[in-house]
């Protein structure tokens, strides 16, 4: 004779909440990065439309920052269409950004390095998800991390140098490694606590997560870049 055991049936409930939200935010990066992938190749295939992209760069740099603060920011006002809209918008702004890589390194190198990226990415990710031990310790000194690469490369701006570059590149590896698998461990807990009933609320914390990972990818693919790329 079986016996019921509601904390088996709670455990199993949960379960399929984070399974179900994770794999969607994994779905909605991908679509994301592919995106901005196809964004970033096709405006590299006109020499005019780079030249454009050139003039109006720190527009759609501000344009960037700009969206990714009213998705992070705005979220909880956002329903879960205008989220994933601008979600899309923004992987297609940077796609529009990262079409300038092409002129400095080969195509070649560009796809050997996204698939560096994204075996690097997936087991960190892996990592993140299935470790017993908490990350949660390490956001202060990550995100400390972030904060500097972000001022040094303002910084570096003006200064054009070549050794300060170089020094953001390498620490930036180990920075955005990290916040790999420490957003990845953070998302799969805040999964536990979404109802999949609301779907609006659902969607918008799906894009979120989303927005979070590929932040991250991307990060971590421009410094790797930036080492292993040919350039032309």
């Amino acid at each position: 004779m079986s016996s019921y055991t509601p904390n088996g049936s709670i455990i199993e409930q949960t379960s399929s909440r984070i399974q179900t939200y994770m794999s969607q935010v994994y779905g909605w990066m991908a679509v994301g990065l592919l995106l901005t992938a196809f964004v970033a190749w096709f405006a590299s295939t006109s020499y005019e439309f780079l030249i454009l992209l050139s003039r109006v760069m720190w527009v759609l740099l501000i344009a960037e920052i700009g969206l990714v603060f009213v998705i992070s920011g705005m979220i909880n006002r956002l329903s879960g269409a205008a989220a994933t809209t601008l979600f899309m918008l923004y992987s297609v702004i940077n796609g529009c950004t990262f079409s300038i890589y092409f002129i400095y390194y080969t195509s070649s190198s560009i796809a050997s390095v996204f698939f560096i990226t994204a075996g690097m990415f997936s087991a960190l990710a892996f990592y993140g998800y299935t470790t017993k031990r908490d990350l949660s310790g390490f956001g202060s000194f990550l995100f400390m991390g972030l904060i500097g690469i972000v001022i040094a490369s303002l910084v570096n701006l003006f200064l054009h140098s070549e050794p300060l570059m170089w020094a953001v590149t390498y620490i930036g590896v180990f920075v955005f490694a990290g916040l790999t698998a420490y957003d990845t461990q953070k998302l799969k807990q805040f999964g536990v606590h979404l109802s999949k009933d609301d779907q609006n609320m659902f969607r918008r914390y799906v894009i979120l997560g989303a927005l979070t990972l590929y932040l991250d990818f991307i990060n971590l693919f421009i410094m790797l870049l930036r080492i292993f790329a040919d350039r032309r």
